[in-house]
């Protein structure tokens, strides 16, 4: 099932990534402001900044199942996050991620977004994944197309499109 990438000591490994569960001290670093070294001089975004202060209220999302920094292999630097917004409702599951400006155009968001997306089908219960995107972000929406998912309606009220990914076994 794992044709792409492969999982080693809780990290999910790409070609050209690596998606690492958050560290207690990167969660701090974030918080605080602070810039460690191994993360590129535009991470975290303002984004990763929201995501990350809102961990103590969630400590799911840094579950296994949970919340990831992404993490160039070539440099080593951490270029976004990727996540599952744990637990599941109803088999269902939300994933949202952001690629730093300095690093976008590369095509790590739908690398990184197959992954986790694919992993997520490991947990029980998981049955479909899914993304809303603003209507007026098209590169989101083509990170969603390249990834695998399909659109699935739309909320005209918010402006939104939602995008759903099933396991193979279900398309």
């Amino acid at each position: 099932m794992f044709s792409f990438f492969s999982m080693i000591d809780a990290d999910l490994i790409t070609d050209r990534l690596a998606l690492r569960p958050w560290a207690p001290g990167e969660v701090a670093a974030a918080l605080e402001g602070a810039r460690p070294v191994h993360w590129a001089e535009d991470f975290p975004a303002e984004g990763d900044r929201v995501i990350v202060g809102l961990f103590a209220e969630h400590p799911a999302w840094l579950g296994q199942y949970g919340h990831r920094q992404i993490i160039e292999r070539d440099s080593g630097l951490v270029v976004g996050s990727i996540g599952l917004f744990w637990p599941p409702g109803d088999g269902v599951l939300e994933i949202g991620y952001g690629i730093v400006p300095s690093r976008q155009g590369r095509g790590y968001a739908p690398e990184a977004t197959r992954a986790l997306t694919e992993y997520a089908f490991t947990a029980p219960g998981v049955r479909t994944v899914y993304a809303n995107v603003e209507l007026p972000n098209p590169s989101s929406i083509r990170v969603l197309e390249k990834a695998g998912f399909q659109q699935a309606g739309t909320d005209p009220e918010r402006n939104t499109v939602r995008y759903c990914a099933t396991p193979p076994a279900q398309r």
